[in-house]
């Protein structure tokens, strides 16, 4: 399980967890074959990722989809983000597509949750780009470099009618291309920002709580393709 403390309103700190080397296992999306580099319909419970269960959450298979769940907002009380990552550093290119279906299980609207791109983690000090939704309906891109983080897109996260509220199933698609870095929820797309900080690295789940406890996300149908 990975897991950091929120400031404001994003991921920042982590104690770092290796993962197995994932398996490809067929899902449903449209993405054509030939340029699908991964994917993981989560139907295979040893397809890699971490299956950790603890009092503050869980990072596992759960019943064909992948769940994150986080009951603490941190000693600090500003915030947990957990994520997780399939362990395909060496075989993921820097330009990248990541699709995803993230349902909101449990836990309060006031949370986050997404994908991130290029994520590495030196001494325990993640680095990534942050893809996120919240169940309220807000949006926006972050970087994590070496465990600081900056929101990217804008100042702060914007609101976005494209992401269905509440106890939604939303499909976000991730574009991690140069240094563009692009956010479409529902096919619609809501968030884009130009950084040239990262340069490779894994893909992976994240979510997040702020104020509340209880964020309980089940993630489905994940693909990486060629963009």
């Amino acid at each position: 399980m990975n897991k950091s403390t929120i400031f404001a309103f994003l991921a920042l700190l982590i104690a770092s967890m290796a993962c197995n080397l994932v398996n490809q296992i067929t899902n449903g999306s449209g993405t054509k074959s030939e340029n699908v580099l991964f994917k993981d319909d989560f139907s295979d419970t040893n397809s890699g990722w971490d299956k950790t269960r603890d009092s503050e959450g869980i990072t596992d298979y759960d019943n064909n989809a992948y769940r994150i769940q986080i009951n603490t907002i941190g000693e600090s009380s500003n915030g947990m983000s957990y994520w997780a990552s399939p362990g395909l550093d060496s075989q993921m290119p820097a330009d990248l597509r990541i699709e995803v279906d993230a349902t909101k299980a449990g836990g309060a609207d006031d949370n986050d949750f997404g994908v991130i791109c290029r994520y590495t983690s030196a001494n325990d000090n993640p680095s990534f780009y942050q893809f996120m939704g919240t169940s309220d309906g807000y949006v926006g891109i972050v970087l994590v470099n070496g465990g600081d983080q900056k929101m990217i897109s804008s100042e702060k996260l914007q609101p976005s009618d494209s992401v269905k509220q509440g106890d939604a199933t939303n499909h976000m698609r991730a574009d991690c291309i140069g240094d563009t870095l692009t956010l479409y929820i529902n096919g619609t797309k809501v968030a884009s920002a130009t950084d040239s900080t990262l340069k490779s690295g894994d893909v992976g789940l994240i979510a997040g709580t702020y104020s509340t406890p209880g964020t309980d996300i089940l993630f489905d149908n994940f693909v990486v393709s060629k963009p």
